[in-house]
């Protein structure tokens, strides 16, 4: 018998004990983040939910239908939705054109621009509210302005207590969310095809409209899913703003919460909020899958 056949005779296989213990390393070292996520994140929705169902009469149910049927949740749902849908829209409209400019029209100032969009991600949401109430309150820049020229003595704007003054100041707090990754994919985007299509006599709108967006609807899908997330669940804009008749689920919560202290009512309804968050954050991560996929197919 040769020497190599008695070295590869000497050699044994890894026992099964050893294999099963290599087996369960991975599990360990991921069982203490789980357990950590679990205890930030799991245990306070446990909580809440079990707190929607502590009633004096021990019936949990007569709640969630209670606060459910009522009048005050369906506004609420109506308001915090319609508010986040405009919101995303204005956000997907002015931050395609931001990008757009920031990407293929070179101007001086452009990277300070840019800069300046990100600097807002790091700003807490009712900085923007105290900066319109500072320029269009009825008290502000833009009112003392129209009413030095025209001699007016009622504020000609006074819209920041209203819906409207809501959904602008989510749309200039979150349009950033929406340049970032559609600035990512025109990057991606190769200079040949821009090239290409106007040496082929394509007019701009046309290289925009058939070349360069199509590459930024994953990018747009994921900006927006993550703007009407984040909309959906915005609570300092709509306190700041002072608008009262602006009552959306967030507010409604802290209402039921904290000033009535209602706390079964206020758990119903953060469960409801906790659902459409979750239900949003899955398409989010679906989305954006798709997007980092993509580039790897092509």
């Amino acid at each position: 018998m040769s020497a190599d056949v008695l070295e590869r005779s000497d050699v044994s296989p890894p026992s099964n004990d050893l294999t099963r213990r290599r087996s369960w390393l991975p599990i360990l070292w991921t069982l203490p983040p789980v357990l950590v996520v679990l205890g930030i994140a799991g245990y306070p929705i446990l909580r809440v939910l079990t707190e929607s169902t502590r009633t004096p009469t021990g019936r949990g149910t007569e709640v969630w239908f209670s606060v459910l049927g009522s009048e005050a949740f369906r506004d609420a749902l109506w308001r915090t939705v319609s508010i986040a849908v405009c919101a995303t829209a204005g956000c997907l409209v002015l931050g395609t054109f931001l990008a757009i400019v920031l990407a293929f029209v070179p101007f001086p100032g452009s990277g300070v621009v840019g800069r300046l969009i990100d600097t807002i991600l790091t700003l807490p949401s009712f900085l923007i509210t105290l900066a319109f109430t500072f320029l269009y309150g009825t008290a502000g820049a833009v009112n003392a302005l129209i009413a030095e020229l025209t001699g007016a003595t009622t504020p000609v704007i006074d819209f920041l207590t209203t819906p409207l003054g809501v959904i602008l100041a989510e749309i200039t707090y979150f349009t950033p969310f929406v340049v970032r990754p559609v600035l990512a994919a025109f990057a991606q985007l190769p200079r040949e095809q821009l090239d290409v299509a106007a040496s082929l006599g394509a007019s701009p709108w046309r290289v925009l409209r058939q070349v360069v967006l199509p590459e930024a609807w994953p990018a747009l899908a994921a900006g927006g899913s993550l703007v009407l997330l984040l909309t959906l669940n915005e609570f300092g804009i709509v306190l700041f703003t002072g608008a009262k008749g602006v009552i959306t689920l967030p507010a409604l919560i802290y209402t039921r919460g904290i000033v009535t202290f209602d706390l079964p009512g206020a758990a119903v309804l953060a469960s409801v909020q906790v659902l459409l968050s979750l239900s949003l954050y899955l398409v989010y991560r679906f989305v954006f899958a798709r997007f980092i996929a993509r580039p790897k197919e092509q």
